[in-house]
């Protein structure tokens, strides 16, 4: 095995050292109150450390907008300003979603989820097919993976290890509920032995990862927004089907498990332009259930199909 790939962190007497103490710390206080708190408490309070965290992170802010003003030319600013407030707050929630993802006991996360509509994905499984779940960077994203698995069809997910091993031991520990595994990011190979096995593969194909591996296509507005191969690669030499996925959180603060159809019938898996394209589709139609609950602090458009243009220079 290379350098760069991990293996499963295990505990160890040097993860208590000193140095080590406050990831310890602050773990253990967000296990305690996502754990004491109700959860109509932990959702106020989340949205409440995000509503605040707007003061604090104006070039976010800044990036959400412009991000809502690429992909959404037609909308009004007031409607603009009013996603990226709500963005904002759901960004705050993260950090209590994942608290709950990381230390609710099985029962009690049971009670927040909704399994919406996954007979596509229960029928791929009955068959022992393997399935590339493409779900998105949504905020609740910790919840959604685990929700998988709890509702009987956990999959792997890519992972990075963190520089910190604490860090990395609780993060591991947090992601790996409920028969959810996690693979290195890096590792494409066992990727695609994990989907030629039967299993579902968690695959997030809606952000700029940079000019490799990547094609320009529409996403939203932009026509030529970057986006990963990667789909299609993983697709073409597994031979698995392909199903969006996503797991919003409703009105009633509950959360939404959905994975409802097959797509790989017309997808063109040798032509990595017009899968880049097809996918982008129902990637938007994924974000467009709830786009208030999309990474759009993350810079969508900064990579540029003219490789003499600056990058970020939509963001100037």
């Amino acid at each position: 095995m290379s350098k760069d790939k991990f293996t499963k962190p295990e505990f160890s007497l040097s993860l208590i050292h000193p140095r080590n103490w406050g990831v310890w710390l602050g773990f253990g206080f967000l296990a305690i109150v996502v754990n004491i708190l109700p959860y109509r408490m932990l959702l106020s309070l989340g949205r409440t450390l995000g509503h605040l965290g707007m003061r604090y992170g104006k070039g976010r802010v800044h990036v959400a907008t412009r991000n809502l003003e690429l992909a959404f030319p037609d909308k009004a600013p007031e409607e603009i300003q009013h996603i990226v407030e709500e963005n904002f707050k759901n960004t705050g929630m993260a950090l209590i979603e994942t608290g709950i993802t990381w230390f609710w006991p099985t029962w009690r996360f049971k009670t927040l989820i909704i399994e919406k509509d996954l007979v596509a994905l229960r029928e791929k499984a009955a068959e022992g097919k393997g399935v590339l779940l493409c779900c998105v960077h949504a905020l609740n994203l910790e919840i959604t993976a685990r929700a998988f698995g709890v509702l009987g069809v956990a999959g792997y997910g890519a992972f990075r290890p963190h520089n910190n091993p604490a860090y990395n031991f609780i993060q591991y520990w947090g992601r790996t509920h409920n028969g959810n595994k996690l693979i290195d990011r890096k590792d494409v190979k066992q990727m695609i032995r994990v989907l030629r096995s039967g299993e579902r593969l968690f695959y997030l194909p809606d952000h700029d990862y940079g000019r490799n591996k990547s094609v320009f296509v529409p996403f939203f507005a932009i026509e030529d927004a970057c986006t990963t191969t990667g789909t299609s690669i993983l697709a073409y030499t597994s031979k698995c089907s392909i199903i969006p996925g996503s797991g919003f959180r409703n009105g009633d603060g509950k959360y939404e498990i959905i994975a409802d159809k097959c797509i790989e019938a017309d997808y063109p898996k040798k032509d990595e332009v017009a899968a880049a394209a097809y996918m982008n589709t129902f990637v938007e139609e994924v974000i467009l259930r709830a786009p208030e609950q999309w990474m759009w602090l993350h810079k969508r458009y900064k990579t540029m199909a003219d490789e003499t243009a600056p990058k970020g220079i939509r963001y100037k």
